[in-house]
């Protein structure tokens, strides 16, 4: 394999990596941010529908980072430089929230709904600082007041798309009076999600230049209006399929997940085609960013090593907790 070929293979190493964790810790995020829509007894209910997995997610994130840090070093300091503020953020939202899962099942009383709250708290602070990023590294971690409120938007939009995951992904675990609420979470998150990603769609191209000109020529234009269509289709066959499971017509739990899925695979498609070959936007490309071809060639190793275990492991947890959710309990 050429050097020339390694930073690439990289990128879409890295790329899927935080495509999965987006998807996968997406749900339990979303979750968490639905928890109060719930009482107490719905509330164990879905925190247990994300017990077995939730920890195991974030795993994605960590290999994403890593892969940042180890094969694209320059890029590394420059990035988490810039978004030091919102990455702080993202981190104190995710330990607030795994502190809380764990002290809510011990806590009793008003302590229980504390904690119940700080975990939905902690997962809506790291939505929204996820989305942040996003924007960070879309704009070019460009300043002023227009791109801190693009990217509070961005992030806005993110929690949203999240909590339609989360919602969705209760259809598929949960029964009864709970699943129908999930259902109309779900509803209401979809709108959401799809104002937020039409949102952005149409200004991110506007908050840097050259990403307009990759999306708003006639040649691009045609040859990219599949991947808005494509979301259009998704987000209307999530509203027709929770629709059908709320009068009861139909028995495909898991289609609208699925297709949740799919609006975050398109979303991310774009996304991937805009920032292309850039790691920071306009100012280094994946090759400039790159560590020295042994050092790459040595790491890639690893990678085929580590990679095909977490897959692996995944799937596995996935497998064995798969089916309706019981209360998570723990010994005492």
């Amino acid at each position: 394999m050429s050097s020339l070929d390694l930073p690439f293979v990289f990128m879409v190493l890295m790329g899927l990596a935080m495509l999965a964790y987006v998807i996968l810790d997406g749900f339990d995020l979303g979750v968490g941010i639905l928890l109060p829509l719930a009482p107490r007894e719905e509330q164990d209910l879905m925190v247990s529908s994300i017990g077995p997995f939730w920890d195991a997610n974030e795993t994605w994130l960590v290999l994403g980072v890593g892969i940042l840090l180890v094969a694209f070093p320059l890029a590394h300091g420059v990035i988490l430089t810039a978004l030091y503020l919102p990455v702080a953020m993202m981190l104190i939202g995710l330990i607030v929230r795994g502190v809380a899962f764990e002290f809510r099942v011990k806590a009793t009383g008003w302590h229980r709904d504390l904690w119940n709250h700080l975990f939905s708290a902690g997962s809506l602070v790291a939505a929204v600082a996820q989305g942040i990023m996003l924007a960070g590294v879309v704009t070019g971690f460009a300043d002023g007041i227009r791109y801190t409120a693009f990217g509070w938007a961005v992030g806005t939009g993110l929690a949203g798309a999240y909590a339609l995951l989360g919602g969705t992904w209760l259809v598929i675990k949960c029964e009864g009076d709970l699943q129908r609420k999930a259902i109309g979470w779900s509803r209401y998150a979809s709108v959401f999600a799809a104002a937020g990603v039409a949102a952005i769609s149409l200004a991110m191209p506007f908050a840097n230049p050259g990403i307009y000109a990759k999306w708003f020529t006639p040649d691009h234009l045609v040859r990219l209006a599949p991947l808005p269509i494509l979301t259009a289709v998704a987000f209307a066959g999530i509203w027709i399929g929770l629709g059908r499971l709320q009068r009861g017509s139909s028995r495909k739990e898991w289609l609208p997940f699925v297709l949740a899925v799919w609006v975050f695979v398109f979303a991310f498609a774009g996304l991937a085609y805009s920032l292309y070959p850039y790691l920071v936007v306009d100012r280094m490309t994946i090759w400039q960013a790159a560590a020295a071809p042994e050092s790459l060639r040595f790491v890639l190793w690893g990678v085929i090593v580590v990679l095909p275990m977490i897959v692996g492991y995944t799937l596995f947890s996935y497998r064995v907790f798969w089916g309706k959710t019981r209360h998570l309990t723990y010994g005492a």
